[in-house]
C-alpha cells in the first residue's frame, strides 16, 4: 500500500495529539476514573482504531484491510496479557490509585517509542535479509513455549537488576510524594518509589516489544499497517486496564490462546521464509514451494482463538474461583494500606467489592470455599481488613454494614 511521507506525517501527529489530550484531560490532575469513564473512553479509542482500519479497507483494498484488522486484534489481545504484568507491578510498588493513571500513561508512551524503533529496525531487517522471516517464526514458537510455563515467585515480583542499581545508586524513599518522582528526606535530595515503578514499567515494554513486534510482521509486512495498528493497540489502554481491571485474573486461559495464536503465525512466518527462502544450506538457496496461509485465514484463526479462549476463561467455575481469590487478596491488601488512596469513597468501593468477592466464592459451593479457606494468608488478609471496617465505622469514617461479616464463620453455608 502506497502511504506518502505526508499521510506519515498527518498519523504521526494525530496519534501524539491523542496522548497529549489523554494527558492534560485526564490523567494530570490525580484521581480514581469511574466505570462509566473508563468504558467511555475505551469505546472512544476502539472506535477510533475500527475507523481507521475502515479507511485502509477503502482506500487501501481488502487485502491492506484484513491485514490491518488482523495486526490490531492479535496487538490488542497481547496487551491485555501486559496488563497483567502492569497490575504487578504496580501492587508490588502499592502505587497510590489516584497516581495509576499518570503510570500507565507512561508505560504506553514508552511501549510505543520502543515499539516504534523495532518496527523500523525490523522492516530493514526484512527488506535486507530474508532469513529473518525464520528467526522471527522461532521467536514466537519459543515464546509461546515460555508462556505455558507455570509461573515462579520471581513472576509475581516487580524487581529486576536496574531497579537494584537504581536503589544502590541513589537514596530511595519509603513513601510516595504525589506524583513526584523526586522529593527531598531530611534535607537530601532523594528517588521515589513512582521512578522505580517507571523504570520497571519501561523494562517490561521491551521485553514485551520482542514477541509483539514478530506477531505483527508474520502477518503483514507493510511498515505503515505495522506502525498504525500497534500504535492504535496501545491507545486506550489505560482506559481499558480500568475498565477490566477486576477480570484480569479470570482471563485463566488467556495465555493458553495467546501461545497458540504465536505459534500460527509463527508457522505462517516459517512457511513465507521457506517461499521466499535464499539460504543456501536450505535446498541449495532455491524456493520452496510450500502452502502460505492467507490473511483471511490468519484473521479467522485469531478471533476464533480469543473467543474460544475468553469464553471458556468467564464461563469456568475454577475462573470464577480463581477471580474472586485473587481479587479479594489484591483488594484486601489495597484496603489495609493506608497510601493507596486518599479518597473515603474508594475506600468503601473496594470494601464492597470484597463482599461482592466473598458472597462470589459462597456462591460457588464448598470446593471453592474450602480452597479459598485453606490459603491462611488470605483468611488473615481479610480478618483484617475486617477489622480495619469495624474500626472504621466506629469511629465514624465508615458507612455503617449492614451485610454478614467479610468472613463467614466457618462451617456458615455449607448445608
Amino acid at each position: 500500500m502506497e502511504v506518502t511521507p505526508l499521510i506519515w506525517l498527518l498519523t504521526i501527529g494525530a496519534i501524539i495529539g491523542l496522548l497529549l489530550f489523554d494527558f492534560f484531560f485526564h490523567v494530570r490532575k490525580a484521581h480514581v476514573p469511574t466505570l462509566r469513564e473508563a468504558a467511555v473512553w475505551s469505546a472512544l479509542y476502539v472506535g477510533i482504531a475500527l475507523a481507521f482500519g475502515l479507511g485502509v479497507l477503502f482506500f487501501g483494498g481488502t487485502g491492506p484491510g484484513g491485514e490491518y484488522f488482523a495486526g490490531y486484534i492479535t496487538e490488542k489481545a497481547l496487551s491485555v496479557d501486559n496488563l497483567f504484568v502492569f497490575l504487578i507491578i504496580m501492587t508490588s510498588f502499592r502505587v497510590p490509585r489516584e497516581d495509576q493513571q499518570k503510570v500507565l500513561l507512561f508505560g504506553i508512551v514508552f511501549a510505543l517509542i520502543a515499539r516504534t524503533g523495532f518496527i523500523f529496525v525490523g522492516a530493514a531487517m526484512i527488506n535486507s535479509f530474508a532469513w529473518v522471516f525464520y528467526l522471527f517464526g522461532l521467536i514466537l514458537i519459543l515464546t509461546a513455549g515460555n508462556m505455558l510455563k507455570p509461573d515462579g515467585p520471581e513472576s509475581q515480583e516487580a524487581d529486576n537488576f536496574v531497579i537494584r542499581l537504581a536503589r544502590k545508586v541513589m537514596h530511595t524513599t519509603d513513601h510516595y510524594d504525589g506524583d513526584k518522582l523526586f522529593t527531598v528526606e531530611n534535607g537530601k535530595r532523594a528517588m521515589t518509589p513512582m521512578l522505580l515503578v517507571m523504570v520497571a514499567i519501561g523494562g517490561t515494554d521491551i521485553l514485551f516489544a520482542l514477541d509483539s513486534i514478530p506477531a505483527i510482521f508474520g502477518l503483514t509486512q507493510d511498515t505503515y499497517l505495522v506502525f498504525t495498528a500497534v500504535a492504535f493497540s496501545l491507545m486506550g489502554l489505560r482506559q481499558l486496564f480500568f475498565l477490566i481491571e477486576g477480570l484480569l485474573d479470570r482471563l485463566i486461559y488467556l495465555s493458553y490462546g495467546l501461545a497458540a495464536i504465536l505459534v500460527f503465525i509463527g508457522i505462517k512466518l516459517i512457511l513465507h521464509a521457506l517461499h521466499e527462502n535464499n539460504i543456501p544450506f536450505i535446498n541449495d538457496g532455491e524456493h520452496i514451494p510450500v502452502v502460505e496461509i492467507s490473511t483471511g485465514l490468519s484473521l479467522t484463526v485469531i478471533l476464533g482463538v480469543l473467543v474460544v479462549t475468553v469464553l471458556a476463561s468467564l464461563y469456568s467455575p475454577a475462573g470464577k474461583a480463581q477471580t474472586a481469590i485473587n481479587n479479594a487478596r489484591r483488594h484486601a491488601t489495597s484496603y489495609l494500606d493506608s497510601e493507596y488512596t486518599a479518597v473515603p469513597s474508594e475506600r468503601e468501593r473496594i470494601y464492597d467489592l470484597l463482599l461482592a468477592e466473598r458472597d462470589q466464592i459462597i456462591a460457588l459451593g464448598p470446593k471453592y470455599r474450602q480452597r479459598a479457606r485453606e490459603q491462611d494468608e488470605l483468611m488473615e488478609l481479610l480478618q483484617r481488613a475486617s477489622d480495619s471496617h469495624d474500626a472504621a465505622v466506629d469511629r465514624g469514617e465508615a458507612r455503617p454494614d449492614a451485610a454478614p461479616k467479610l468472613i463467614p464463620p466457618r462451617g456458615a453455608h455449607d448445608g
